[in-house]
């Protein structure tokens, strides 16, 4: 059977239990970090989009009391995703999960804290339940590890022998549930260990470095393999006579930009920003100035264009920071409309766009008051 990220086809019915009850204290934040967003989305969010573009159709989110209501409006716009309440333990959360879901010939199990695992893993970790009875995703440990006792080593253990456990661990429905009613579960730490104390041998998967469980404050800003930063720059000549338009967004004055389309100097930072972080060719080669099909366009609509190709390419926008550079008009009054109208062309929240204005301290053509400059970054990341 033959498996891919996109729409993989197989035999057996799959469900997934997401695991998402505890209270995660670590994080530092007030609140279940299932919850706290990661650009546009939750984790929790970010973690059933995974499991759906592995086309794992059946998913039980399980919860505490206190996140039930929240956790149940959050999952009501995915088809499939229910909601049940967990225990006072992970193993009990998990065995609750698993008897609510019922009627699954493959079951993955996850931790609901970590977002950042692929189509392709989550696909490969079934593949091995279906092959072996047990999928379970792990990666091989890159630090020496000892064993201590009172603050001394003890003794080393063998480097190559050692892996990181990770989620999804993946199973046979029936084994993995007769595992959880059979087997004394509270002090196992995954359900590899459950598994095998119920007389079977877990069959490992090869996970990646990136698919962390989100623990600390520290980790909700990593940056990962799979995340593109880009860089743009644009200049353009003020024209009396012409509307001032800057992240989309009419600026009052008594000069515009002078272009091809409407000169917004700070959208096509922001494009080739863009662009340039998903590998694509810039606004020139994109949209020339030499087509007349972008004579006087809005550039909003060429950034609506842009962020369709970022999507093409398999990328989403987690920010975009920039900087306007005009002697004139002065721009702070401005500075929330231009965000949110970046934020609403990009399809992202005023949270994901930064906008900032400085001067020249009228030095050169811009100090002058004759142009304007932006300068604009943004951070991509492999959907």
């Amino acid at each position: 059977m033959k498996y891919g990220t996109n729409n993989p086809q197989r035999a057996s019915n799959v469900g997934a239990v997401v695991v998402c009850a505890g209270k995660g204290e670590r994080s530092g934040l007030p609140y279940n970090k299932v919850l706290h967003c990661i650009g546009r989305k939750t984790v929790l969010e970010t973690t059933l989009d995974a499991f759906l573009a592995a086309n794992v159709t059946r998913i039980v989110a399980v919860v505490s009391e206190s996140d039930e209501a929240r956790i149940r409006k959050l999952t009501a716009q995915y088809k499939g995703v229910s909601v049940c309440l967990g225990g006072n333990s992970r193993g009990q959360s998990v065995l609750n999960g698993l008897k609510a879901l019922d009627g699954c010939d493959i079951v993955a199990i996850h931790d609901g804290a970590r977002p950042f695992v692929t189509a392709k893993i989550i696909t490969d970790s079934i593949a091995a339940a279906e092959k072996y009875g047990s999928g379970i995703v792990a990666v091989p440990v890159t630090d020496t590890i000892k064993s201590v006792e009172n603050d001394y080593i003890t003794r080393s253990l063998p480097r190559s022998e050692l892996y990181a456990m990770q989620t999804p661990q993946t199973f046979l429905y029936d084994k993995i549930l007769a595992a959880y009613e059979s087997t004394r579960f509270e002090d196992c730490t995954d359900d590899a260990e459950v598994f095998a104390r119920a007389g079977h041998t877990p069959h490992i998967v090869n996970g990646s470095y990136d698919n962390i469980k989100i623990t600390t404050a520290s980790d909700l800003f990593r940056v990962f393999s799979c995340d593109r930063i880009g860089a743009g720059f644009d200049v353009h000549r003020l024209e009396s006579g012409r509307p001032l338009y800057l992240g989309g967004a009419e600026i009052p004055y008594d000069k515009g930009l002078l272009g091809h389309s409407d000169a917004d100097v700070l959208i096509h930072a922001v494009m080739d920003a863009l662009l340039s972080a998903a590998g694509l060719p810039d606004i020139g080669v994109l949209f020339p100035d030499t087509d007349d099909e972008y004579l006087g366009i809005r550039s909003t609509t060429l950034l609506e264009k842009v962020c369709e190709k970022i999507k093409g390419a398999g990328y989403g926008i987690i920010n975009v920071s920039a900087v306007v550079i005009a002697q004139q008009p002065k721009l702070a009054p401005h500075i929330k409309k231009i965000t949110e109208s970046i934020a609403d062309t990009i399809g992202a929240t005023p949270s994901q766009v930064n906008v900032s204005a400085t001067t020249t301290e009228h030095l050169g053509i811009i100090g002058n008051g004759d142009a304007i400059a932006a300068s604009a970054s943004c951070l991509l990341r492999k959907l």
